[in-house]
């Protein structure tokens, strides 16, 4: 009998020990391959990337800096993912406490009669302790998941810091724009307004017809629509961006778009730095952690629970019929819980825990790919539109010849009709705002690419 039990606790221990391991990252991770080489600078060793630049010097336009600012001091979920990684230290410093015995004082008190004879005051004042001894890892375990819940947390706070930090840059490069935008279009509304003065001065003497006259009217009509429409835009945007800031409007001071700039020399680092550095990485690691502990604790329950606890303290009641002086009591108590006729019930957890585990590491990998595309994409964007930029100003240097020639052979040469000036002004305007929209473009993606590097760190 001895020898069958001995052989019982030795397997016992052989078939826990996995309950007792730490999380360790999966070895089939994409890692290697998430980075294009042919469209990066990919560093060949762990170096430091664009991801790891503070933001006040990724972004140093002093206007958006303040703005920056002021959003993660006032935003409101920001301050809410801060308060949850709260909540995430609170719940791990409980399960830490769990190790220690717990110990509540439980006094009572009460009057007692025999055959309607003179009463008696009973009491006992006492304390009871209780320790769950932790025999198979049941505690760690659950220790160990609430530190992965506490840096998933943590995690989760990083991104919405990196959030905020590219939405109110993206918001003010999107306001600096719409400034240049309005700016072209009411100068190009001035310029139609004295065009269309000058033909219908040129009418009267007979230079032009009607329908050209007209159709400039119409022209110009079209031009202020779009240019109150583009004052609308600016408004929401200022408005949008007081509301990211946490703040009600108040006038936005920013510089020009021409002033903005990008790093240079933009290094993504070896693809190993997104899974320290990029948040929902970490996040869905640290989630892929916590399962893996929960189907831990799962195996855990299969196994012997030890509780001791025990009672002390003085009491008048010490079995007699009438109360006796006080006196002294103690106990103490070891219980042995041994999981028999529920293990259908504990399977059925195990199998559930394993699923949820399961979906935790495909999720964790998922999240791999995500943030490859993204960078990939990003760095993708930032180069197709410097070639884009570069080949719309070129085309509004030409475009600015022929207009004026255009417009000195119209007023000059009755071989130029009026068609051919419009059309001239028309792709001027075009190839004006496509230049804007480049630059902006540029700006929008370098902000992506340092949200898809885990940029914004505290």
């Amino acid at each position: 009998m001895k020898k069958i039990l001995l052989f019982s606790i030795a397997i016992i221990l052989v078939s826990s020990c996995s309950i007792y391991r730490k999380y360790q990252r999966p070895e089939d991770l994409p890692v290697d391959s998430l980075y294009r080489a042919e469209v990066m600078d990919v560093a060949t060793e762990d170096t430091t990337s664009l991801g790891y630049m503070p933001w006040n010097e990724m972004f140093t336009d002093p206007y958006l800096q303040e703005l920056i600012r002021t959003g993660l001091e006032h935003n409101v979920d920001l301050q809410s993912a801060i308060l949850r990684v709260e909540q995430a230290k609170a719940q791990l410093s409980a399960a830490k406490w769990a190790y220690a015995p717990s110990l509540n004082l439980t006094p009572q008190g009460g009057l007692s009669s025999v055959n309607a004879g003179k009463a008696s005051w009973n009491y006992n004042l006492g304390g009871a302790v209780s320790w769950d001894i932790d025999l198979f890892g049941s505690l760690l375990n659950s220790k160990r998941g609430a530190q992965a819940t506490l840096l998933q947390q943590q995690a989760y706070q990083q991104a919405v810091r990196s959030q905020i930090i590219g939405a109110i840059a993206n918001s003010y490069y999107a306001l600096l724009m719409l400034d240049e935008q309005v700016k072209i279009n009411g100068e190009t509304v001035d310029i139609w307004k004295e065009q269309v003065r000058t033909m219908e001065a040129m009418l009267t003497v007979g230079k032009t017809n009607e329908s050209a006259v007209t159709q400039a009217r119409a022209n110009l009509y079209a031009l202020e629509a779009a240019y109150a429409d583009l004052i609308r835009q600016q408004r929401e945007t200022e408005n949008s961006l007081c509301s990211l800031l946490g703040q009600p409007y108040f006038p936005i001071e920013r510089g020009e778009l021409a002033e903005q700039t990008v790093p240079e020399d933009i290094t993504v680092g070896v693809p190993l730095q997104l899974l320290s550095n990029r948040p929902d990485v970490m996040q869905a690691e640290m989630a892929y952690a916590s399962s893996y502990y929960t189907t831990n604790m799962a195996r855990s329950a299969f196994y012997p629970g030890l509780n001791l606890s025990g009672t002390a303290g003085w009491t008048t009641n010490v079995g007699q019929v009438i109360a006796d002086p006080a006196g002294f009591l103690l106990s103490a108590l070891g219980q042995l819980t041994v999981p028999i006729f529920n293990h259908g019930q504990l399977r059925a957890n195990l199998k559930v825990s394993k699923a949820e585990e399961e979906i935790a590491r495909m999720n964790y990998r998922q999240t791999l790919l995500n943030a490859g595309e993204e960078v990939n994409n990003a760095l993708y964007a930032i180069q197709t539109n410097k070639t884009m930029l570069e080949k719309h100003q070129a085309q509004c240097k030409d475009l600015e010849r022929t207009l004026k020639t255009t417009e000195y052979l119209y007023r000059n040469s009755s071989g130029t009709t009026y068609l051919e000036l419009l059309t001239a002004q028309q792709s001027l305007l075009s190839a004006q705002t496509s230049a804007l929209n480049d630059k902006y473009s540029i700006l929008t993606s370098v902000v992506t690419l340092y949200q898809a590097l885990g940029g914004g760190k505290e």
